[in-house]
């Protein structure tokens, strides 16, 4: 981490990290008494422990959660996990209590704040509705949402009939659409006609 910081790092992101939270707090503590002062990121599914995320309170400054599900059903056919909605939505509650909006420094860099993805899915698979619909009524007007269209099949998904082909430009672009409905939300979103473009 301190290796990083004198590379000039704009911040350390720790990604998928939940399983390492013991390991990573006390790191983070010996690097903090050694002068490390980038801001962290704690980059996750988002499905996470209300209890572990307050073990963070004060040490992550930026949250990068997904939420990737409107509702159990996908959740369970898709990740194979169960109470999905409960259990990520209170998560971005206490993220979003613990960091607050989006702030970026004199440069545009992010240095505090909550950011939440979501990935469309083909035949609306992801419920973008109801998700957009959550942030914009229980977190601080101005949340920033990254919607991400970039889907594509692999693995056992190829045999799946909804998610064996990749997302079709139109369906994103009506979830995109879906963004005005909802003016408390700060969006972006991505150009699909350049490659990894946004």
């Amino acid at each position: 981490m301190l290796r990083l910081q004198r590379r000039g790092a704009h911040n350390l992101n720790f990604v998928t990290p939940t399983h390492w939270t013991p390991q990573i707090l006390a790191a983070v503590t010996l690097a903090r008494r050694a002068g490390l002062n980038l801001p962290i990121v704690w980059n996750s599914s988002g499905w996470e422990k209300v209890e572990t995320l307050r073990l963070l309170d004060g040490v992550v400054d930026i949250y990068l959660p997904d939420f990737k599900y409107g509702d159990d059903a996908s959740a369970k056919r898709c990740s194979g996990v169960p109470d999905y909605w409960n259990t990520a939505t209170a998560a971005l509650t206490e993220m979003s209590r613990q960091v607050g909006r989006l702030t970026l420094d004199e440069d545009g860099i992010a240095v505090r704040g909550l950011i939440v993805r979501h990935l469309v899915l083909p035949d609306g698979l992801a419920g973008t509705r109801r998700v957009l619909e959550w942030i914009a009524g229980h977190l601080p007007a101005g949340t920033a949402v990254s919607l991400m269209g970039q889907y594509f099949p692999a693995g056992a998904a190829l045999a799946d009939p909804t998610l064996g082909r990749p997302l079709d430009p139109d369906e994103y672009a009506r979830a995109c659409a879906l963004l005005d409905d909802f003016p408390e939300i700060e969006g972006w979103t991505q150009d699909l006609r350049r490659p990894g473009g946004c």
